[in-house]
């Protein structure tokens, strides 16, 4: 039913075509920060939202941008990807709204009269003079002289009402991008690379899933996942790729370990749930551990979350359920067994820090004896925060603080005698 003039205008109206991902968010923001795999559609969506700033409703009427910075790695990658890429903005520009490349000015120009000027990121000082009233960002997280090209930006977005940002970026653990999507004014949206697979050959996103899944690599390049370490870190993302498991042997026990949290709500911290099991062939210096899911739930009430317990334990026939009881102390038994009245339940009992408490499981990963599942991705991604001092993230640790208390039950455990029966202290 559609009329010709609309039938050619088609293809060019972004927002039918778009993923959830490639949409500005609405609201008062400065920096928009597009987090995705390799093939999500990160340089389609900058070069939309450039149009989208330059472009008014017809060809020759002004937008909301007349002068934008278009900032790659070096001026070849911003050139032949952001531009004339397959992806870039000539690419995406309908014909009578197509800009002039200029390259003598290394410039984009638009038949409305509005700019967009390129630059390469290993020249920050380029940036100082110039002022703009947006500014389009590739790759930022690879970028050798970021914090000092960054800066420099920040200095010429002056322009305007409200100037703002564009970034399109594969996450790094670099300490601009990260301060970047902590500040108020920055909104995130983020896609694995699955996310466009209508433009992807299947056999590349088999290929890649079969050789990196679970990886950091992966998780990083596929998952559009900022991978955080600190100095210090008990564990660290080469230490947990080298203990991967494909293939999880018969297990000797398994015991789903809970740490609930202090309140309920939308807002309260997570209810950490963790499976893991142990092959107890030979002595103990020769146990084996594997961490097999991480069942971990938010918001619940607490009789949901001791509903998530009890689904973990029969999907894994678990033989003991370990729950620390410090918030809630025999309420939390009770919970449990109204959902199970036979389930195998545990106390435990926290009288050290969270870093002392990781410190022996840490010391179980070193020596090669825990191995990981696929799915742990958040779990991983606590884990890779917590150090001897405590916890360097934000909120609550609770994933990895029910990963210590399943592994302590499993290969710490102490000699009968000791202790309170019932409930044991760590």
């Amino acid at each position: 039913m559609l009329t010709t003039g609309e039938r050619l205008a088609l293809p060019y109206l972004f927002e039918f075509w778009a993923h959830d991902h490639q949409i500005a968010p609405e609201g008062d923001w400065r920096s928009w920060v597009i987090l995705g795999g390799r093939g999500a559609g990160k340089t389609r969506a900058g070069a939309e939202w450039v149009r989208k700033m330059v472009e008014g409703p017809r060809p020759l009427d002004a937008g909301r941008c007349k002068r934008l910075a278009l900032i790659g790695e070096t001026f070849d990658q911003a050139r032949e990807v952001m531009i004339f890429g397959d992806s870039g903005i000539m690419a995406c520009s309908p014909p009578d709204r197509k800009p002039s490349w200029v390259s003598t000015r290394r410039c984009l120009v638009w038949p409305n009269g509005a700019e967009a000027m390129v630059y390469s990121a290993h020249d920050p000082e380029a940036l100082r003079g110039p002022q703009f009233d947006g500014a389009w960002v590739d790759e930022l997280a690879k970028w050798r002289k970021a914090r000092e090209t960054w800066d420099m930006l920040q200095f010429g977005l002056r322009l305007g009402e409200a100037p703002r940002v564009c970034v399109t970026t594969t996450p790094r653990n670099v300490a601009v991008l990260k301060e970047l999507l902590e500040l108020p004014s920055t909104v995130v949206t983020r896609a694995p690379t699955e996310a466009n697979r209508a433009h992807l050959a299947e056999s590349f996103l088999q290929e890649v899933r079969a050789r990196y899944a679970n990886s950091a690599l992966g998780l990083q390049e596929l998952d559009g996942i900022l991978l955080d370490e600190v100095d210090g870190a008990l564990w660290t993302r080469e230490m947990l790729d080298e203990q991967r498991s494909g293939k999880v042997p018969d297990l000797t026990r398994i015991v789903v370990a809970v740490d609930p949290p202090a309140s309920e709500g939308k807002a309260a911290d997570e209810c950490g749930i963790v499976v893991a099991g142990v092959v107890q062939d030979g002595p103990p210096q020769e146990w084996r551990a594997y961490v097999l899911e991480d069942a971990t739930v938010q918001g619940k009430s607490p009789l949901g979350w001791a509903e998530a317990v009890s689904a973990a334990a029969l999907r894994w026939q678990a033989d003991r359920v370990v729950a620390e009881v410090n918030q809630g102390g025999a309420m939390v038994e009770a919970l449990l067994r109204q959902v199970d009245p036979m389930m195998p339940v545990k106390q435990v009992h926290a009288t050290r820090g969270k870093g002392a408490r990781a410190e022996p499981v840490s010391a179980l990963y070193e020596q090669g004896k825990v191995f990981h599942g696929p799915g742990l991705a958040d779990l991983e991604a606590q884990m890779c925060l917590m150090t001897p001092r405590g916890y360097e993230g934000a909120g609550s640790p609770d994933r990895a603080d029910a990963l210590v208390w399943a592994l302590s039950e499993l290969m710490l455990e102490k000699p009968p005698g000791r202790g309170r029966p019932g409930v044991r202290s760590l």
